[in-house]
């Protein structure tokens, strides 16, 4: 039985290519987070503008400047835009303000609003859309808090874990948010209570960096260099990178998953429910931040530079 693996694992090393992206989006500075809806790439990046690129012309279709932040000493700087959501022609973003705080912005019918100021002082890492009127926000100190941008109030705001946040990512209908932390642990929560659901049994032994979610399968990049795979109704279990894991991406099935596997930022699809390897996505120049697949063969993701790579993995050499 032994050899029968040897040799299928061997044979699968074989068959594996190289998979090159088909293009190449620069936005205007370095990219921090970024989403894709409608034939449209929305980009966050470090000097205060949100890049929108039309997907079918290639080419920035509209750039969202926001207000210089003011510095201890009284310089005026740009805004670095940590985390940018879309939902409904609304456009969601956290920036960096005075003295470290968040602002957090709403961008609907080429309207900028100013929702959650700097005075609040909240250490913002991620926002997230749960509807039209509510928001999730999730702070360096694991905080997690519902706002209601309607009414202009928090709902909840609790303490979840006494580690730092690593991650969060939205379940598909909205009703939970996986979170990760730098012990390792993944939790599910409720949000519309905040209650904890469910903590698994963890696959990793220090800090996550990233999270992925889809059809109830998670995926984990850590810095113990694990890929953690946690399934409902199968046993969870961990892949063993050569480099720290920065960043992860699942499809929309959650059958492949993908991970930033070495130094040179490429990036290692794998069957979920098999854990075998596949092809392999190299190009990346840097330390990748953000992956995302719009669906089963296509998907995005960008690096610790101006770049957003689009990828079709159909399209081999």
């Amino acid at each position: 039985m032994l050899k029968i693996i040897l040799l299928f694992s061997l044979f699968s090393l074989l068959q594996a290519r190289e998979i090159k992206p088909i293009f190449k989006y620069k936005s205007v500075g370095f990219v921090n987070d970024f989403v894709v809806a409608y034939n449209k790439l929305y980009v966050a990046n470090d000097v205060g503008v949100i890049d929108i690129f039309n997907l079918k012309t290639k080419k920035i279709q509209e750039q969202i400047p926001l207000e210089l932040v003011t510095s201890d000493t009284g310089e005026l700087r740009c805004a670095n835009i940590i985390s940018i959501d879309y939902k409904n022609g609304k456009i969601l973003a956290v920036s960096i303000g005075k003295n470290a705080y968040r602002n957090v912005w709403v961008y609907e019918k080429h309207q900028l609003k100013k929702i959650i100021d700097e005075r609040a002082k909240l250490s913002i890492k991620e926002a997230r859309f749960l509807n039209d009127n509510k928001i999730l926000l999730a702070t360096f100190a694991s905080e997690i808090l519902v706002y209601d941008i309607s009414e202009k109030y928090i709902k909840y705001k609790k303490h979840i874990t006494q580690s730092a946040l690593g991650d969060i990512v939205l379940s598909e209908d909205k009703k939970r948010v996986i979170m990760a932390d730098e012990s390792g642990e993944v939790r599910i929560l409720d949000t519309n209570s905040s209650k904890t659901l469910q903590i698994f049994d963890s696959q990793n032994v220090d800090n996550i960096f990233h999270l992925a979610h889809a059809k109830g399968v998670t995926i984990t990049a850590g810095q113990d260099r694990r890929v953690g795979v946690y399934q409902k109704g199968k046993s969870d279990y961990h892949i063993k990178s050569t480099f720290l894991v920065y960043c992860v991406g699942i499809t929309p099935s959650g059958k492949t998953g993908i991970y930033s596997s070495n130094e040179a930022g490429d990036l290692q699809l794998f069957e979920t429910y098999t854990k075998r390897k596949t092809n392999i996505l190299t190009d990346h120049t840097s330390t990748v931040n953000q992956i995302r697949f719009i669906n089963e063969k296509e998907l995005f993701s960008s690096e610790a530079g101006p770049y957003i790579y689009h990828w079709k993995l159909d399209k081999l050499p």
